[in-house]
């Protein structure tokens, strides 16, 4: 009797670039199930002919996805049916939550088939800290609005990683350098491929590099959390409370001013009453 899937949906993670890292319980997902939703059937057909099968596929894309889901959900009532991205673990940066979202509403069956992810191979290969990261996504197109992104993410005490396309990297690396300032950062591109390569510097030398020259491939920015502050310095300390003191007491000067600058409030109060 052949092997069956239990009827629900599968999340299946597949290669970035190396088709030998598509994993064994992947592969035999992929070989089940009933129905495989592809972002683009001609990217997944050369990874089912890689493992040597054939499966249903239909396509789930940010076009159609909208109005495809509804009888999506209602075919994992009784078939097994397969999600994959072009490259990488699906979800990230694609409508697939949507789907996992409604099928769950739906009582559906979920499972998960963990596996490659640009985003997290970028930032080992980068050398940046890796406690603790932000997953951006794609920046806006537009100049404006792609600021304003930037500035949204500017004060996190974290690495961050942002996905790009080729033609786009110049600018959005200048983008980021203008928003971030000379921070620490690395272009990642063709992860797991042949060409792969991993460029670090600051953001002002990357801009400068990929300004004239856009290279090809998927691209992957990480850019390092913000270095410390430079500590307050007495002419600081002193013009702030000056300017609290037009307001407040010198106790209550003090509490404010210790506060936004991180010292000791007891410091900050002896100073004051120097001043004052």
């Amino acid at each position: 009797m052949c092997e069956r899937l239990e009827p629900g949906l599968y999340i299946v993670a597949t290669p970035i670039g190396n088709l030998a890292d598509l994993s064994p319980h992947a592969a035999r997902i992929l070989s089940l199930a009933d129905l495989v939703a592809v972002e683009d059937s001609r990217v997944t057909a050369k990874l089912m002919n890689h493992i040597g099968v054939k499966r249903p596929m239909t396509p789930y894309h940010d076009h159609n996805a909208d109005r495809v889901r509804p009888d999506l959900i209602a075919q994992m009532a009784e078939k097994a049916i397969a999600l994959v991205s072009d490259a990488g673990t699906p979800l990230i940066s694609d409508p697939g939550f949507k789907l996992v979202r409604d099928a769950r509403a739906a009582g559906r069956s979920i499972h998960t088939v963990a596996g490659p992810c640009a985003a997290i191979a970028a930032l080992t290969l980068a050398g940046l800290p890796t406690d603790r990261f932000f997953f951006m996504g794609f920046l806006p197109p537009k100049t404006a609005a792609r600021a304003t992104a930037i500035a949204e993410v500017a004060t996190l005490t974290a690495t961050l990683i942002f996905y790009e396309s080729g033609p786009r990297l110049g600018a959005a690396l200048a983008a980021l350098h203008k928003g971030l300032g000379d921070r620490e950062g690395a272009v990642a591109r063709e992860i797991s491929k042949k060409f792969e390569e991993t460029v670090t510097g600051t953001l002002g030398e990357l801009a400068a590099r990929y300004a004239e020259a856009p290279p090809k491939g998927e691209i992957v920015i990480v850019v390092g959390p913000p270095g410390e502050a430079e500590p307050a310095g007495e002419d600081q300390i002193d013009d702030a409370l000056r300017e609290a003191m037009t307001r407040l007491s010198a106790s209550r000067a003090a509490a404010e001013v210790a506060e936004t600058l991180g010292l000791r409030r007891r410091d900050v109060y002896e100073r004051a009453l120097a001043l004052k």
